[in-house]
């Protein structure tokens, strides 16, 4: 079935503008569904208004919108006062600025929808536009009227057309700080930490969103396949116990183990089924970091050897050296004796 525009009108940039449609990104239409029935007959019920004072149904032409200012008082508004509220937005995407992309809060980010020119002769300025969003990097930010409601929306070259992703307004967006308030400063050791990030990398991936499933809605298939099918009791999937560890350091420790011994990791998760390679990594690190050791004391063990042996060659050679020298000094003296010995003979 062919995607249908939810939005036609025109992009404009300055003096620029082109005919474009929009079209959602997200859709629902393959999830399961149903209907409100009556228990006794089967057949399909239908909900109806009815005054709240009085009881009686309400047909749909008198039902009007109504803003609440106290109890039990209302400003009545007619859908063509509203539909006078005639903004320029109302069929008009205008441009008013541009912003780098990662300066817009993922927090304001609402729905994605695609927009591509509605016709040929819009072809060439809708190019002109998304090429010049494309080579600036930036996301252009506009406004639009969907369900006459004027919201924000981001536009980013994507392929040969846009992306366009409604935004909330700030006053939409609740600040953490009421929330994150109460959370308190946590020391923790240091192998806790190790071990948790240990846990990360042999889970870390890349993000493909087709690997993860809907588990919801395919254990709703299965069990009206088997009603269809005429089962008393449809199957009902197994939930996971919880664990009953309760000191953090040994919850780490198990997962790291049930990491390590190769349990796969949940279906539709990015992640590595093993956690081998980190373990051999490990002991990888461990076999390197004794042969380190080992050299080390090795050569701690021959410098000593080295240093030991050539002191004690100082210490004989200054031994010999002081030897000698006392040969010399004795032979000098005998040798200074014999001429005068010689001297008292001749006398």
């Amino acid at each position: 079935m062919a995607a249908r525009a939810i939005w036609k009108g025109y992009l404009k940039l300055s003096l620029v503008s082109c005919a474009v449609a929009l079209f959602p990104a997200a859709t629902s239409s393959s999830k399961v569904r149903f209907n409100t029935l009556n228990r006794e007959t089967g057949n399909r019920v239908k909900r109806v208004y009815v005054d709240a004072e009085t009881g009686d149904p309400v047909e749909p032409e008198d039902q009007v919108k109504g803003y609440k200012v106290g109890k039990n008082a209302y400003v009545q508004v007619e859908d063509e006062e509203i539909d006078a509220l005639k903004l320029e937005s109302t069929h008009t995407i205008d441009i008013e600025t541009f912003v780098p992309r990662e300066e817009v809060d993922e927090r304001y980010l609402d729905s994605p929808y695609y927009l591509v020119p509605d016709d040929k002769v819009a072809q060439e300025a809708f190019a002109v536009i998304r090429d010049a969003v494309r080579e600036k990097g930036m996301v252009a930010i506009g406004r639009i009227v969907m369900a006459r409601r004027e919201r924000l929306i981001l536009l980013e070259a994507l392929d040969d057309g846009l992306m366009g992703t409604t935004l909330h307004y700030a006053y939409e967006i609740r600040g953490e700080e009421e929330v994150f308030e109460d959370i308190p400063d946590v020391d923790y050791p240091d192998e806790v930490k190790d071990l948790a990030l240990h846990i990360v990398e042999t889970k870390t991936g890349h993000f493909e969103p087709e690997t993860f499933e809907d588990r919801y809605e395919n254990a709703l298939v299965e069990m009206i396949r088997a009603k269809q099918a005429g089962a008393a009791d449809a199957p009902r999937p197994k939930a996971q116990p919880p664990s009953n560890v309760v000191n953090l350091m040994d919850a780490l420790k198990r997962s790291l183990a049930a990491e390590e011994d190769g349990e796969p990791t949940r279906k539709g998760s990015p992640g590595r089924t093993k956690a081998t390679a980190p373990k051999a990594s490990a002991s990888k690190a461990s076999s390197k970091a004794s042969s380190k050791a080992s050299t080390s004391k090795a050569s701690t063990s021959k410098a000593s050897t080295s240093k030991a042996s050539t002191s004690k060659a100082s210490a004989s050679k200054a031994s010999a050296s002081k030897a000698s020298a006392s040969g010399e000094t004795q032979g000098a003296r005998t040798s200074a004796r014999k001429p005068a010995a010689k001297q008292r003979k001749a006398s």
